[in-house]
């Protein structure tokens, strides 16, 4: 048997088990699988990528059981970082299989460290402390740098590669600053839920090319230093927000729905966020953040500036009650490769106040040739929907494909007919048309063959 035959027979036994567990333990009194010795259990494990791996534990208890084992040890703060360093130096990633993945390391009044080494070299890496009514603040600098492991001879853990940091403290900030350093070969850092993180500074001139930062509440100010960078993805209060040295991201999420995370804010402090974000092809945006940061900066920036490279596009708004769509229309006017186009109407989002309003001849006259999808989710009404596809209609040269969700459930597909052809109405899908009383060219038609699962999604709506 082929090695890679062997986890797609092991996946598909574990299918077997989950879809059939009741028949065999009938038929032949015991779970086949689960009776397997521990060793060969562990590899199965080993040969499935961890978000499947991680559902074993629903198949049985024994799965459950080999889950919660984990090396346990106690001690102070102080030893927090050398205890990891230990349970990763002594982890075989050529033989995963005799290894234990899970590590856990009690400290001060309730506080715990809990690591899980993950296929793939992820590590996983999470705080839990005595929650506070008012978590402590706390600066967090993370250096990536080689040149830290010079003091450093005996850390061989290189293998890891992903990287999940979750409710960091105060307490634990000097844990994960000495951790983090090192691992000279990381390409993929996630920060996520840390109460009480106010500032952040990551230092990086190794391998790190993926950087998530999400929930962290407190957050205000962000420096990045790296020259590799191409994917940023952050969800929460705006920060201030300084990229340094690397104007090539191919991949940007900025959530900022939240609001403002600080007073004063001014477009010339989104600049440099701006200009690092120009090559992005996959891209999530505000619509009060464009109004507010970058709206203003376009008449102080070259003329010609637009998103040449982007393809992806997920715009987050406030509301749909008598939309004005100006600042949409204006942003996808510097779209000219725009292909996929997912807008969200989100009522909890921040909107601005009603005199912050950015015209339509912010952006250049660009006509959209590629647009290929048109997804709009969470208008109250369909008017709002025919009056947005009414404007699309004066910047494209093409006839993209244009569907509609009050609720993300069910969805329409919106139909527009040329006035030359309003007589030749038709039945579409499996629904028939508006009557030809109707002296709108445009309709939105219940098509029921729509499978969601089958509908495009915005790369950043999975997170």
């Amino acid at each position: 048997m082929t090695g890679r035959a062997i986890p797609i027979l092991l996946s598909s036994m574990l299918k077997l088990q989950n879809c059939h567990r009741n028949w065999v333990m009938e038929e032949s009194g015991g779970d086949m699988i689960s009776s397997l010795p521990e060793e060969i259990l562990f590899y199965i494990i080993s040969l499935l990528p961890f978000e499947s791996a991680i559902q074993t534990i629903f198949l049985a208890k024994r799965w459950r059981l080999l889950w919660s084992k984990a090396l346990v040890q106690h001690g102070t703060k102080e030893e927090a970082s050398a205890a990891v360093s230990r349970f990763l130096t002594n982890f075989n990633e050529h033989n995963p299989t005799g290894n234990i993945r899970k590590f856990q390391f009690h400290f001060g009044k309730d506080s715990v460290l809990s690591t899980i080494i993950a296929p793939n070299n992820k590590l996983y890496v999470v705080f839990s402390a005595e929650k506070q009514e008012i978590p402590r603040q706390f600066g967090l600098e993370l250096e990536l740098t080689p040149q830290n492991l010079i003091h450093k001879p005996n850390i061989r853990f290189f293998f890891i590669k992903t990287l999940n940091l979750s409710s960091i403290n105060y307490l634990s900030k000097e844990i994960v600053s000495s951790i983090v350093s090192c691992f000279q070969f990381l390409e993929n850092l996630k920060i996520s839920r840390c109460d009480g993180l106010r500032s952040l500074c990551i230092d990086s001139n190794a391998k790190l090319q993926e950087l998530t930062i999400f929930d962290c509440l407190q957050l205000r100010s962000i420096l990045i230093k790296s020259s590799k960078l191409r994917t940023l993805r952050y969800r929460g209060l705006l920060p201030w927000f300084w990229p340094e040295n690397h104007y090539n991201l191919e991949d940007a999420m900025l959530d900022f729905s939240q609001g403002p995370g600080y007073c004063g804010f001014q477009s010339c402090d989104f600049d440099p966020v701006l200009l690092t974000i120009k090559n992005a092809e996959i891209l999530t945006l505000c619509k009060w953040n464009f109004e507010a940061l970058i709206c203003p900066s376009l008449s102080s920036l070259i003329s010609d500036f637009q998103f040449y490279n982007l393809k992806q596009l997920w715009w987050i708004d406030s509301s749909s009650e008598g939309y004005n769509f100006d600042s949409l229309i204006s942003f996808l006017k510097l779209c000219p490769s725009l292909e996929y186009l997912f807008i969200t109407i989100d009522p909890e989002s921040y909107c601005l106040e009603s005199t912050a309003t950015c015209s339509r001849q912010a952006g250049k006259h660009t006509k959209l040739g590629n647009l290929k999808v048109v997804k709009l989710e969470g208008f109250t009404n369909q008017e709002d929907e025919i009056e947005f596809s009414k404007n699309l209609q004066e910047i494209i040269t093409v006839d993209p494909l244009i569907l509609a969700s009050s609720d993300g459930i069910c969805w329409r597909k919106l139909v527009i007919f040329s006035q030359s052809h309003q007589s030749e109405r038709q039945s579409v899908g499996n629904t028939v048309l508006a009557t030809q009383e109707s002296k709108s060219p445009y309709q939105l038609v219940n098509e029921v063959n729509y499978k969601k699962e089958l509908l495009p999604k915005h790369a950043h709506m999975c997170l």
